[in-house]
């Protein structure tokens, strides 16, 4: 049987399209302030899930909602389990959008919203996939089980849980990255430094606070300074109009008297690729630390200060290089600090390859910066470095799919985002952004190309009747 896909995508594309809008419009974003019994990740998380499980019972599929932490959409019996995993929930919308992250706009081709490219549209693409199987009504040999999560931007206790109530899936890839594939994925660990709240010099810092998600580059950054006089407040805020006039940010200062507020503006970029972003809090920390700060303040600015710029770990003792999976990268992902309150502390997000550890990690950040820090904490749960070989018949067969339709030829990629492709042992990453894009992911105005989504929904029904049949 000869089956046209692009075809069928092209007859579905407007469905593929409302549904996809009526889909961003949902808030997805956790909030562990609304946490419930109901809404273990938020209320917005939890009604992108469901609203995602109603496209599947509209559409004739089974469908399970596992306590609204997960759920699957499923097709087809056999003895093995064919898993797609894509996610709802999305990290936070942050400033600088030309529109409205949660009224999707359409734009010289373009989708914007957040979650378009990461990971709503690429899900919704691969939903289709199966949805046209289903309505072509074509033989598989195995189960196919479009699994929706809901916490994948945080601490994947979504899947955590749903793995407590479900049998794992054989193999399978998520639409969560790019083509022609990801078959290898850096581990993942978070180490946050911790500091004493107090000043002690002629300046004080009362407050300083940049950071989304340990895994979002910082765009914004604030700041509350005591300075000694008004006169020092208002030299404060010349020297910073003309730091942010020598570099690649902006901002404001604002006198009060002997207080200064502050802001910084740099850029957002996805924690993966901390390279790509301007890290609003360090530059605000190397502007800082030239004044007379005291006490934890002024271990905490030096700690911002010393991580400035310093994307592959360098500063921080712990740069590591493999030949296969590429240079650690370290993002400084969040920043707190409220004078005389417990709690001041960073994030570093490490997307770190095969040949070093956390352990390793944390002991080059202790000999690095331990003489500011009052401890360590290294997270406990973490993802260390993945990889699924070319030889393996999903990867052979996932590239054959995508040569066939694209006529480009396919290749291996490690990144050090992480997707949950990363669950299985034979688990990839598949699409559905096609090579020479604009990552936009975890930035303000985030879109998808409307020809690289339906193009993506072809390959995705190509590639899970290959997987399935």
């Amino acid at each position: 049987m000869t089956i046209n896909w692009k075809q069928e995508v092209e007859d579905r594309k407007e469905d593929l399209l409302n549904d996809l809008v009526e889909l961003l419009k949902v808030k997805s974003e956790r909030e562990d302030d609304k946490v419930t019994a109901d809404a273990p990740f938020g209320p917005g998380p939890r009604d992108a899930l469901l609203h995602m499980l109603a496209y599947g019972e509209r559409d004739g599929f089974v469908v399970k909602n596992v306590d609204n932490y997960a759920g699957h959409i499923e097709y087809g019996d056999g003895d093995e389990i064919l898993g797609i995993f894509g996610h709802m929930d999305v990290v936070p919308a942050g400033d600088g959008w030309d529109t409205d992250p949660y009224v999707p706009v359409i734009k010289d081709n373009k989708i914007y919203a957040r979650g378009s490219s990461d990971d709503k549209g690429p899900s919704m693409a691969a939903y289709y996939g199966l949805k046209i199987i289903k309505e072509l009504g074509l033989p598989v040999s195995k189960k196919i089980r479009f699994v929706v999560g809901s916490d994948e931007e945080s601490t994947w206790k979504d899947m955590d849980y749903y793995f407590e109530h479900e049998e794992m899936p054989d193999f399978g890839f998520a639409p969560d990255a790019e083509f022609p594939i990801i078959n290898g994925e850096k581990g993942n660990v978070s180490i946050a430094p911790h500091f004493e709240s107090t000043n002690g010099g002629s300046y004080e810092l009362r407050h300083f606070k940049a950071g989304l998600r340990p895994n979002m580059v910082p765009q914004d950054a604030i700041a509350t300074i005591v300075t000694p006089s008004n006169e020092a407040a208002t030299a404060l805020k010349t020297a910073f109009e003309a730091y942010i006039a020598a570099n690649p940010i902006s901002g404001t200062a604002d006198v009060i008297g002997e207080k200064v507020e502050i802001k910084l503006i740099g850029k957002s970029a996805h924690g993966a690729n901390p390279q790509s972003g301007i890290n609003a809090a360090t530059y605000l920390a190397v502007f800082l630390q030239d004044f007379d700060f005291g006490g934890g303040a002024k271990n905490f600015i030096a700690t911002a200060s010393h991580v400035h710029l310093d994307v592959y770990g360098e500063k921080l003792g712990v740069a590591h290089d493999d030949e296969k999976m590429g240079k650690l990268t370290m993002n400084a992902g969040l920043f707190e600090f409220t004078a005389g309150e417990e709690g001041a502390y960073m994030n570093f997000n490490f997307r770190y390859p095969q040949g070093t550890d956390k352990e390793t990690l944390a002991a080059g950040i202790e000999q690095s910066i331990g003489q500011y820090v009052a401890k360590l904490d290294v997270e406990e749960k973490h993802s260390g470095p993945h990889y699924v070989p070319m030889e393996d018949p999903l990867v052979s067969t996932l590239l054959a799919v995508y040569e066939e339709h694209t006529g480009e030829k396919g290749y291996e990629q490690i990144i050090g985002g992480g997707t949950y492709g990363r669950l299985l042992k034979r688990g990839v990453a598949f699409g559905a952004m096609f090579p020479g894009f604009t990552d936009t992911m975890h930035q303000a105005n985030e879109f998808i190309s409307l020809d690289d989504l339906f193009r993506a929904a072809v390959i995705y029904a190509d590639a899970i009747y290959r997987l399935a049949r």
